[in-house]
């Protein structure tokens, strides 16, 4: 029986900080940064945290389609998981709008926990009487110190893969796991920001005698040699130490994968998924794929790519979100939008936004899972749903039956633009949306400058933190429409 990854997705936000602001901006303080000048590093919006890039991705590999229904399991690694005792992986399965009877898991305690995902999905699938699949989505969005060079080196994207015995893209040969409380960096709970140790510390004494055990297990477990690796996939902040790992193990040079670190930074938890996406978008069958991760000890698991690859792609891919990216050379929005930069609201910021928490269980599918109801009667959309379908004074109860729009297009009919409220990424935009299908939602918008949102524009959907109550420490999500972009954006070398 073939089991291993049946498809993949991956996200990285819109905005790309040029590296030469942040030292710039900290030139007076931290010269030494200067030679970590160039490049970019990815971004979240101020809307944006490790959920809801986990939905993005996960959405990236399900496609348009609402036919969900055979994913079994979701299991969401991070080590920024938005809530410490809720159920995040929870809030995933019902954004995607998953069967109700899904089992929901969250993973965290250290930057390799996507892999200790891939060996429970693994696990899980391996029963051949097992007929779903398993979807295994990682992101991270992390706080750093400012003048830092974690501030440089570190970023903001997730990845998803989905994993199952039948229609296989990338068989699964073998893993090792190696668990050694070697502490490179830690964050306590309840703090923020991780405390790194000395970097050559690390290198000579924990990645170069650590990871070189696990890969011998790994590839001895898949019953393969070193030389025989295609690509091999490490991710690390430390300049170079995936080619100087690879030779430790007799690994061909070639085989290294990118790490993406000039255009992209290192993204933490979901980092190897992200290169494996990387690989898996252009590799060709039969090709053998080592994914290493270091942190408390370190994991490897060895696919290899079957004939099926080419006929299952993701909706997007990492490659297109990453020629979709805007340069931001602001260094205070970056400090903003990590809560490290206290702005000034006004009067018109001062508010309560206490969530009534009755009327969002009792309303879930609609502000999680953007479904309205749709009357089987008069085909009309109705948001939000409701027990009463109002058709041209004739009123009918019951008539709506549950209909997703999330994957639908929308044109947007009218729209606003405002510096009055305060809003985070001024000015404030939002309009009525006509959805394809039926359907008209009053909406905001995301991800947008001054002069990209006009009446006609096509948007699609994107899952986002609507509100922060701050008093009590809880996120509300809701819907926002982004406009639908095709081409690559302009990003200059940022210092290069």
């Amino acid at each position: 029986m073939s089991i291993g990854i049946t498809g993949f997705g991956a996200y990285v936000p819109r905005m790309r900080v040029c590296r030469k602001s942040i030292v710039n901006a900290n030139a007076w303080y931290a010269p030494n940064l200067k030679g970590k000048a160039k490049g970019h590093r990815s971004l979240a919006n101020w809307d944006e945290d490790s959920l809801t890039m986990a939905v993005a991705a996960s959405r990236d590999l399900l496609g348009k389609t609402d036919d969900r229904g055979y994913i079994s399991e979701v299991l969401f690694a991070s080590t920024t998981h938005p809530f410490a005792d809720r159920l995040n992986a929870g809030i995933v399965s019902e954004a995607l709008n998953l069967d109700e009877f899904v089992s929901s898991v969250d993973l965290s305690g250290s930057q390799s926990v996507a892999l200790a995902g891939i060996s429970q999905a693994v696990s899980r699938v391996s029963n051949p009487a097992y007929n779903g699949q398993v979807l295994l989505a990682a992101a991270d969005s992390r706080v750093t110190r400012a003048g830092s060079p974690q501030e440089l080196d570190y970023a903001d994207g997730a990845a998803a893969l989905s994993f199952g015995n039948s229609d296989v893209i990338a068989d699964f040969l073998g893993e090792a796991s190696l668990s050694a409380d070697f502490v490179d960096h830690f964050r306590l709970n309840g703090e923020e920001i991780d405390y790194h140790w000395e970097e050559r510390w690390v290198r000579d004494e924990g990645i170069s005698k650590l990871a070189p055990k696990v890969i011998a297990q790994a590839l001895e477990n898949s019953k393969l040699t070193a030389e025989q690796v295609d690509y091999f996939i490490f991710p690390s902040t430390f300049k170079r130490m995936d080619a100087s790992l690879a030779k430790m193990c007799g690994i061909p040079a070639e085989a290294v994968v990118d790490n993406m670190a000039m255009e992209l930074g290192d993204t933490g938890a979901p980092q190897g998924l992200l290169m494996l996406a990387s690989v898996l978008e252009k590799s060709e069958p039969n090709k053998t794929i080592l994914l290493v991760g270091f942190g408390s000890g370190a994991r490897a698991v060895v696919f290899r790519t079957t004939e099926k690859l080419a006929a299952t792609q993701p909706q997007r891919g990492l490659s297109k979100w990453m020629a979709l990216g805007t340069e931001e050379s602001n260094y205070t929005r970056l400090l903003a939008y990590k809560g490290q930069l206290d702005l000034e609201r006004g009067m018109r910021g001062e508010q309560d936004k206490k969530t009534a928490l009755s009327t969002s269980w009792r309303h879930k599918e609609a502000l999680l899972g953007l479904v309205a109801g749709k009357c089987k009667e008069t085909g009309e959309v109705h948001f939000p749903p409701s027990r009463i379908s109002y058709t041209d004074g004739a009123l009918l109860l019951d008539s709506q039956q549950p209909y997703p729009m999330a994957e639908r297009l929308g044109k947007v009919m009218s729209w606003s633009a405002e510096y009055l409220s305060f809003h985070m990424a001024p000015p404030h935009h939002y309009g009525q949306v006509d959805f394809e299908g039926g359907g008209r939602i009053l909406m905001e918008f995301t991800d947008v400058l001054p002069g990209e949102v006009s009446t006609g524009c096509e948007v699609e959907m994107s899952f986002r933190v609507k509100d922060i109550d701050e008093k009590r420490g809880y996120k509300r999500y809701f819907w926002k429409a982004v406009p639908l972009r095709n081409g690559a954006q302009e990003i200059s070398e940022g210092g290069a």
